[in-house]
């Protein structure tokens, strides 16, 4: 994982025609309509690099919710982004993109393969220090959202981390990324909260560049992207961690002798 420390994630500049990007390169907004909200990575992933998201607002009226997945097409060379990532993008070929639901699309076992990922967790995880996928090693640390601040939102905070509440609400984080396999070829997984939902698409050529996309598709109308550490975490987060650990509820953070900035970034991530 030692190739993945220090990579910066952002979006593409090339994206839909409803979508804005702030200055950073980390939000998209679908500014318009229900549609036209494609966006892509700058950078093809890493084998294990998790493109990861949170949804930051919803806006009711819409039906359908956010899409993810990958695509070995290069943004550049797209004359019109497509409005639909399903079917449009997909249709063009060399495209592997799933709509968020709960009852997540996953590819049925290999033979003599074990049934893996989906609903099912680890007895080990609210402890586990990394999501293991395959061979990967993804940092817990961020994987799942956090409520704000508030009366309530220790109790959120409880249904973020069971995943109780829908895939596509608010602070939910979901990721995808792909996995070597033999032959040249990969498995596409997508993590919702935390947790592997199993790969959704085999055999996926990984002998051109594979770009994340990420489809802000009508109820979902803002995408936040959420920077991972692999390997050692930073002092940071380090500290972050035990100041969280002795603390009764996050919202106390706010009374300790400590930088705004830094109080911030305790109560949130």
């Amino acid at each position: 994982m030692a190739a993945l420390s220090g990579r910066y994630m952002e979006f593409h500049e090339v994206h839909g025609a409803n979508v804005r990007i702030d200055p950073t390169g980390t939000q998209a907004t679908r500014v318009e309509s229900f549609a036209n909200g494609v966006c892509f990575s700058k950078q093809p992933l890493l084998p294990g690099e998790l493109f990861l998201v949170e949804i930051e607002e919803k806006e009711l009226g819409w039906c359908g919710h956010l899409r993810v997945g990958l695509t070995s097409i290069d943004p550049r060379s797209l004359e019109v982004v497509p409005e639909y990532s399903l079917p449009d993008l997909v249709s063009l070929g060399d495209s592997w993109i799933f709509a968020i639901t709960r009852n997540h699309n996953r590819a049925p076992p290999e033979e003599g393969e074990e049934e893996e990922g989906g609903s099912r967790r680890s007895k080990d995880f609210f402890t586990a220090s990394h999501l293991l996928i395959g061979s990967m090693r993804i940092p817990m640390d961020k994987l799942v959202g956090r409520s704000r601040p508030g009366r309530f939102s220790h109790i959120l905070d409880d249904l973020y981390k069971t995943n109780a509440l829908p895939p596509t609400a608010r602070r939910s984080r979901i990721g995808v990324l792909y996995v070597p396999r033999a032959q040249g070829t990969a498995d596409m997984h997508i993590v919702i909260n935390g947790e592997d939902m199993g790969p959704c698409s085999r055999g996926i050529p990984t002998h051109q560049p594979l770009y994340a996309v990420v489809d802000v598709f009508a109820a979902t109308k803002s995408v936040r992207l959420v920077q991972l550490e692999y390997g050692f975490a930073s002092l940071q987060t380090l500290c972050r961690q035990i100041i969280q650990k002795h603390i009764v509820h996050r919202t106390a953070i706010a009374w300790l002798d400590l930088p705004q900035l830094f109080k911030h970034v305790c109560m949130y991530e």
